[in-house]
């Protein structure tokens, strides 16, 4: 068979020297066998989640495709040479293999060649030739595109997997616990607990509990840092993403194989930003993005003797999984966003399309995607980059190694945590208010290109007059940009924090603060070509309605930028004057509901959305950016 006839064993001799050694020697002992007892079962299946196979052969470039050619198929768990399979076709595959491998090893004058191609005739026993059955290329190449993607995520897996250990060296756990305050987190903790317990004798909650909350606070607000891009370590400057550089050999000794380039194009320097995948070395350098605060938090987590969990989602992103002994349960922990037992926060507040989320502790690897997920069926639609049985079959594999020297009660215990697992993992779930909001860790540009803002906004808030308000026939509400809170004057002062607890309707928009100019105001999301908000009051419904409307607002444009501001109900719409003067509005006498609405749109070049804002002030007025007066009276 020339070169050109086997595209798989070309492909095969693509692989490092000892790569292919490895490998070639296993494809000829599945192949001798079957030609030397054709008849044997046992021989004409390999399961998938064989060690051997799955270690020198699953990830090795074109070993798969070259059992195929030889006519091995895919089943459920093991591929199968049928009965009815070409023997002779097997062996013109087998030899072509062996010819190669004897042009590697005559090469190195190392080891002997390989065996002969064949066994002698006289020992061989007859064989059928059958017509071969026909496999169409393309199914072929399905197969072998199926099982490349279960290569990565065997790799992934294995890596992740023997990553985790690190985190057990008694060493690196000491390091750890010289950064974190733990007498500090441990106060805060029995006084959080304490003033619990005051309210609830009954809580189900321990010590530990709150350790844990005070240690994801202080990590991310005392702790860790976020990075989207460095400043300049020469001028202070802003710098911009250019090509990787390539890792120094210090960047190598911590994990560092990429190498990001924060390039500042005021001074012409390169900023060096080594992804560091050592817990070691990220309790000096203390930043990074996802991968690097979760590595450092698990770490963290181990020190202080929480059992926890490394979780990698397939979707991009990681975090961590503590297990609490009085919950008797796992709870998601996300370092980046001070998050606590929010595991819907992913699915529903970010908008993840979620497909394989795993956790990975120095006991065991568990496919936990059920816990992040109220949407299973759109969850197992996606998940199709591997085989389930497959999934099973090599998670069952990893932790039968990892666990062959624990004593039988803790395996026990583990399985009873598993099997309480399963049952969360099946219970129907409904997202909490913490998990409805979108990402916070990471630039606004970042969070959008990634999908993982908020999905909304706006929580449909409509004021209502309050009994208070009935009684004085009036409703009176301010906002202050600068302290972005609401104040409801003619409701004891009673002050709404967050311009989005207010807004009937938000869609685009975001505040932002300029800390350079010192300056804050309300403008359309990064990237976004316009946006839309409004408040609503509605009356009717207890028996009021409107006898005068004044309203004071602002807005601020910028080069083509435009603002247009309006007051709507059922019966009226007209346009509202943005001067910062309180104007009076009589086209709504005797409405029974109002809306004030700011349409935001155009602007020039990359910066357009800042080219419309609402409220414009410095960070030290005092000013109240928006005011709604309304006198009521009855129906």
């Amino acid at each position: 068979m020339a070169a050109l006839d086997s595209p798989a064993v070309a492909e095969l001799c693509q692989n490092e020297r000892q790569e292919f050694l490895d490998a070639s020697q296993l494809l000829l002992t599945y192949a001798d066998n079957i030609l030397r007892s054709p008849n044997e079962e046992k021989y004409r299946s390999i399961r998938i989640g064989n060690t051997a196979f799955s270690t020198r052969l699953l990830p090795v470039r074109g070993a798969i495709e070259c059992l195929f050619e030889m006519g091995f198929e895919e089943g459920e768990t093991h591929l199968v040479f049928p009965k009815m399979a070409s023997v002779e076709k097997l062996r013109k595959v087998r030899d072509h293999i062996a010819t190669e491998r004897n042009k590697r090893m005559s090469g190195a004058n190392s080891t002997p060649q390989a065996t002969p191609s064949t066994p002698p005739m006289s020992s061989r026993s007859p064989v059928p030739n059958p017509v071969p059955p026909s496999i169409p290329l393309q199914a072929t190449e399905d197969i072998s595109s199926f099982l490349a993607s279960e290569v990565r995520y065997l790799k992934t897996l294995q890596s992740n997997s023997q990553h985790v250990l690190i985190y057990e060296q008694s060493e690196l756990q000491q390091r750890a616990l010289q950064e974190i305050p733990v007498l500090d987190l441990k106060t805060r903790a029995q006084q959080k607990l304490t003033e619990v317990k005051s309210i609830d004798s009954d809580t189900g909650v321990n010590i530990e509990d709150f350790l844990l909350l005070e240690l994801l606070r202080w990590f991310k607000q005392d702790f860790f840092q976020w990075v989207n891009s460095l400043p300049c370590c020469l001028c202070g400057g802003e710098t911009q993403g250019r090509d990787a550089l390539s890792p120094s050999a210090e960047d190598l000794r911590w994990g560092a194989n990429r190498v990001e380039n924060h390039y500042c194009e005021k001074c012409k320097h390169s900023n060096r930003f080594p992804r560091y995948n050592h817990p070691e070395k990220l309790l000096e350098t203390r930043r990074g993005r996802c991968g690097e605060w979760a590595n450092c938090f698990t770490l963290c987590c181990r020190a202080l003797g929480f059992e926890a969990r490394y979780v990698w989602d397939s979707t991009d992103h990681v975090w961590t999984e503590v297990y609490s002994t009085s919950q008797n349960r796992w709870l998601h922990c996300d370092p980046c966003e001070n998050a606590c037992d929010k595991p819907l926060l992913y699915e529903v507040g970010w908008g993840k399309k979620l497909s394989y989320i795993i956790g990975f502790s120095k006991d065991e690897v568990v496919d936990v995607t059920w816990r992040y997920s109220c949407k299973h069926e759109d969850v197992i639609a996606r998940r199709k980059e591997v085989r389930e049985s497959w999934l099973r079959e090599t998670i069952t594999g990893l932790n039968k190694m990892r666990q062959v020297s624990l004593p039988e009660n803790r395996k026990q215990e583990l399985l009873g945590r598993l099997i309480v697992e399963l049952v969360e993992f099946m219970s129907p779930k409904t997202p909490k208010p913490g998990e409805l909001g979108g990402r916070v860790s990471g630039s606004l540009a970042w969070r959008m290109a990634r999908g993982e803002t908020s999905l909304q906004s706006n929580k449909s808030v409509v004021f209502i007059p309050s009994e208070r308000e009935k009684i004085g026939k009036l409703f009176h509400l301010r906002y202050n940009v600068v302290e972005d809170a609401y104040t409801r004057v003619s409701n004891n002062n009673e002050v709404i924090t967050g311009w989005e607890n207010g807004v009937w309707k938000a869609e685009s928009m975001c505040r932002k603060v300029e800390n350079d100019w010192k300056m804050v105001y309300l403008a359309r999301t990064e990237g976004s070509s316009s946006a839309a908000i409004s408040w609503k009051i509605e009356c009717a419904s207890v028996g009021l309605q409107i006898e005068s409307l004044s309203v004071r607002t602002s807005g601020q444009t910028f080069h083509s930028g435009k603002i247009k501001w309006k007051l709507t109900s059922p019966e009226v719409e007209v346009e509202v004057n943005s001067d910062t003067s309180l104007h009076s509005y009589p086209e709504f006498l005797n409405s029974s509901e109002v809306e004030l609405k700011a349409e935001l749109c155009d602007g020039d070049g990359n910066t357009a959305w800042q080219h419309t804002q609402l409220f414009r002030e410095s960070l030290d007025c005092k000013q109240n950016s928006l005011e709604i007066i309304i006198m009521l009276k009855d129906v």
